[in-house]
């Protein structure tokens, strides 16, 4: 789902070679004694204005052809060229008006110079450039796009004398064909990739797997209601888990404007009925090319709508507590340009975000930039990615696997089956995102083994951030939580009626990158007697303070009186067998204490608590082992009423 290409540069040019040409006769360059070559560029003068551009183009070559001097037509054949983007075709046209009549026009060194630069001619550009924007009285608005030009050549001089050692690979006719091929979206485990392609000006959802040798199958339409014969659809992102689709729809019954923001479930093997985001998302401008974070609770989207820094802005919006997505902020100055961006892709480490830009030094027509989220919530400088993934051709619509490792993208090459085709390319580590490991689980009844639609909340323990916040699913009790690797991480499930799971996960294994921790979560009943191990609640070695990584299972706790007024439990602490029993037991009894002072202070009624020290007299597994000793260390409560 692409938008239109701003140059109100070109616009500039094309205004004159329709107008001021056709008026000027009295000019010998822009006159031709040859009656043939005056009767064909008359012609392509009356073609431009009834906008039959492909007609004057080829009444402008009759007349260059008949009169090889006739610097007029080569200026407005260069001009035509340049604006249907065939820009090796445009260069020679205002290299010959450079020879022939240099004062014609100072707009001859904008047109060459922008062909240089769009065919990746970057010194010469630069010079045909700089004596434009050298040239006094010349437009202000074109003056700033030749400096803009002029810095993409010195960008681009220096940056292809340090190319990235990365190979670009098309993966064939599997996925890419004949049209355009763009958006693609790889699932988590990198088995299937669903992209946009373009047959026949309309825009559809496509999908391939590999097989179990790792090739691509052939691409298949999307199954189920999301794709239209009468519609476009395009620029989607997946949720994690791979059961929501945010996407693009154009023109479609009760949108809001242009192009909207729509979402589907999976339901089975097909898509359910769009359902379209509505205000504040959508207005009646043009919402586009969404991306979703990895917590499910920030969505990223391209808008042209007021407020923005330029032509076409990457704004963010935020899900709010009553389920409704709040007021779109635009990214700012620091991520969006007087330019357009466009195809944001924020990666599942929750910071990084990748984009396609115009507005930044890049090579030529859109780059790709990386930037990310320092510790203050800020947008760091965008960096381009350099060569050979940028060129001076379109590139858009990056995105990343989890581990950060594998990229893809759609970009124009020469080696492409036809108009934008999809590539992959391995990172080199400068280019990658945080590493994202995922835990993925499953919660059921205890008793029933019925899947359970249970809140499943994820904190970091270290800094007691709330990373993901999200109900498992209500057909399977699935969920799927992307997370920076390297980390530990507290995990607490509940469901009203049931007691609450915790326990904590190191995602630190590297053989687990880009791979699933994969849990199964048995709730029970709350039942009178029945007991339950806080697993993430901390003390010092011999202390009984409550250590700060304690707070999210605490916390959790309160809640879960909260949801159930008439529980009363008791907090029990237990140890292992080192020291003596009487320490122990004193040890046990003080820490118990500390959590049921916690939960008074947090406003839990006393009447509804107790504590109790067992030391170690209630062992869970053998005090044999490291391993044993520490299950048996634990906090837990118990049931009473």
């Amino acid at each position: 789902m692409m938008f239109p290409l701003r140059s109100s540069c070109l616009l500039i040019m094309f205004l004159w070679l329709c107008g001021m040409l056709a008026s000027m006769p009295g000019y010998a360059q822009l006159h031709s004694d040859n009656r043939q070559a005056q009767r064909a560029f008359e012609k392509a003068a009356t073609q431009l204005r009834n906008g039959q551009y492909d007609e004057a183009a080829a009444s402008l070559r009759s007349a260059v052809d008949a009169d090889t001097g006739f610097a007029a037509a080569h200026q407005q054949l260069g001009d035509l060229y340049r604006r249907q983007k065939a820009y090796e075709q445009a260069i020679p046209h205002y290299e010959k008006v450079t020879q022939l009549a240099p004062e014609l026009t100072p707009l001859t060194w904008f047109g060459l110079g922008e062909s240089l630069l769009l065919t990746g001619q970057y010194a010469e550009a630069r010079t045909a450039l700089q004596r434009y924007a050298a040239t006094p009285g010349a437009a202000t608005e074109t003056v700033q796009a030749a400096r803009k030009y002029i810095a993409d050549c010195t960008f681009s001089l220096q940056a292809l004398g340090q190319p990235l050692p990365v190979r670009l690979q098309n993966p064939g006719a599997a996925i890419n064909s004949e049209y355009d091929e763009y958006f693609p979206r790889l699932t988590a485990d990198l088995q299937t990739i669903i992209f946009t392609r373009k047959t026949a000006n309309r825009e559809n959802f496509y999908e391939s797997i590999r097989d179990s040798s790792g090739n691509w199958q052939p691409a298949a339409l999307l199954t189920g209601a999301i794709n239209s014969t009468s519609y476009n659809e395009g620029a989607h992102c997946i949720s994690p888990d791979g059961k929501y689709l945010f996407f693009t729809g154009c023109n479609r019954p009760g949108g809001l404007g242009s192009c909207d923001i729509y979402l589907s479930r999976r339901e089975g093997s097909g898509w359910g009925t769009p359902h379209n985001l509505g205000a504040p998302v959508n207005t009646r401008g043009w919402e586009a090319q969404p991306t979703l974070s990895a917590d499910g609770r920030t969505l990223y989207f391209v808008s042209n709508r007021a407020g923005g820094q330029g032509g076409y802005d990457i704004w963010r919006t935020s899900l709010q507590e009553n389920g409704q997505w709040g007021t779109p902020l635009n990214l700012g100055p620091e991520v969006n340009t007087p330019g357009n961006e466009s195809s944001p892709y924020i990666h599942a480490d929750n910071r990084t975000l990748y984009f396609a830009s115009d507005g930044w030094p890049g090579f030529g027509e859109k780059d790709i930039f990386k930037t990310a989220l320092d510790t203050s919530g800020n947008w760091g400088p965008p960096v381009n990615l350099g060569s050979p993934i940028n060129d001076h051709r379109e590139q858009s619509a990056f995105s990343v696997s989890m581990n950060g490792k594998q990229a893809a993208f759609a970009s124009r090459r020469p080696d492409a089956l036809g108009g934008l085709d999809i590539y992959f390319v391995s990172l080199p580590e400068i280019l990658r995102p945080h590493p994202v490991a995922y835990l993925k689980g499953t919660v059921v009844d205890t008793e029933t083994d019925t899947p359970l639609q249970a809140l499943v909340t994820i904190t970091d323990i270290q800094t007691n951030q709330v990373l993901y916040r999200e109900q498992a699913d209500y057909e399977d009790g699935t969920f799927l939580a992307p997370l920076p690797f390297g980390e530990t991480y507290a995990l607490h499930v509940r469901q009203p009626g049931y007691l609450f799971f915790s326990e904590h996960y190191p995602l630190n294994d590297p053989a687990k990158l880009n791979d699933a921790y994969e849990v199964r979560i048995a709730l029970s009943r709350i039942k009178t007697g029945k007991t339950e191990t806080l697993n993430n609640i901390f003390f010092d070695y011999d202390d009984y303070r409550l250590l700060p990584q304690s707070e999210s299972d605490i916390k959790n706790l309160v809640d879960f009186l909260v949801l159930n007024p008439s529980v009363r439990i008791e907090i029990g602490g237990h140890t292992d067998n080192t020291g003596d029993a009487a320490y122990n037991q004193r040890l046990s009894e003080n820490r118990a204490k500390a959590v049921h002072h916690y939960l008074i202070n947090a406003g839990i009624a006393p009447a509804r608590l107790s504590y109790r020290g067992y030391g170690l007299s209630q062992p869970v597994a053998t005090n044999e082992t490291a391993e044993g000793r520490q299950l048996n260390r634990r906090t837990a409560f118990k049931i009473v009423e």
